[in-house]
């Protein structure tokens, strides 16, 4: 445990970063994986709501460093990717 006052502190403030980091990291892997399943179902019309929702979720969590920005770039194009090669097979 801690002994110092600014060590405390730190303890605190660990435990508040990491609850919000939490969700933030949730939130994306929820926002990626829904996304995910309406491409597998062929539900493009929806996918494209899904899209935006999991670019705004790792954009979030990349702008608080959650996760690190090249992650971020490197799972949006591979949505991106996965949206135009459904559409594509479904035309």
């Amino acid at each position: 445990m801690p002994i110092t006052k600014s060590a405390k502190k730190a303890l605190r403030q660990n435990a508040t970063n990491r609850a919000r980091n939490t969700v933030k990291k949730e939130a994306y892997k929820k926002a990626v994986k829904t996304y995910r399943k309406t491409i597998v179902s062929k539900k493009t019309d929806t996918a494209a709501a899904e899209l935006s929702k999991a670019f705004q979720a790792l954009d979030k969590a990349a702008k608080t460093n959650v996760i690190t920005k090249n992650k971020a770039s490197r799972l949006k194009s591979r949505l991106a990717h996965a949206m135009t090669k459904s559409t594509k097979a479904s035309s």
